[in-house]
């Protein structure tokens, strides 16, 4: 039980009462366990959502052919997180992850309606060729807004180190493990 314990603490971060209880609320279920706990954090997350993160870093990634590179500024509540080591490896895995994506836009909402816009003209012609009838085209349609949205914007990508979160879910653990609001301010990408 306590390598279990321990294994867990490192994966998540939690503290040991918390791991113990969700390893006895579980049965002993290791994928359960985490699971509650990274519930736990996105609750703990939420609650620090509305205060003011004004702190932070800048951090870049540069790839080695040296011709991709990215800048990130990564906000956070204190002076001591900035300085922290796991806040800055999020700050360049998240430099990292812009200049592996060419992410444009924070959040699904932020694509432009243009963009959206001419997308939509050729998904219709798409369907339309392929005879799909009128009454479902509506609902493919918004599927596949939702899906553009998703794929165009930073906190909705899947996480380019772990594809099973999304940049949002992987700030959102880290706000639960680290204790204090983070969120993503100015990013930029380049290349030659």
């Amino acid at each position: 039980m306590l390598e279990q314990i321990k294994k867990i603490r490192e994966q998540t971060g939690a503290g040991v009462v918390d791991v113990k209880k969700a390893l006895d609320e579980t049965g002993g279920n290791e994928e359960k366990a985490i699971e509650i706990l990274r519930k736990k954090g996105q609750d703990k997350a939420l609650k620090k959502s509305d205060r003011e993160a004004k702190e932070g870093i800048v951090a870049s990634y540069v790839h080695s052919n040296g011709k991709l590179g990215a800048m990130v500024k990564l906000y956070c509540e204190t002076d001591f997180v900035a300085r922290n080591e796991e806040f800055q490896e999020l700050a360049k895995d998240i430099a990292m992850h812009i200049s592996a994506t060419d992410s444009q836009f924070l959040n699904p909402e932020d694509v432009p309606s243009e963009i959206v816009g001419k997308e939509i003209d050729i998904w219709k012609n798409q369907l339309e060729e392929e005879g799909k009838p009128a009454e479902i085209m509506d609902k493919i349609m918004e599927g596949k807004e939702k899906k553009f949205r998703e794929e165009n914007a930073l906190m909705t990508q899947a996480f380019v180190k772990n594809p099973d979160l999304t940049v949002g879910e992987l700030i959102t653990d880290k706000i639960g493990k680290i204790g204090e609001n983070i969120q993503i301010g100015d990013f930029a990408r380049f290349e030659l």
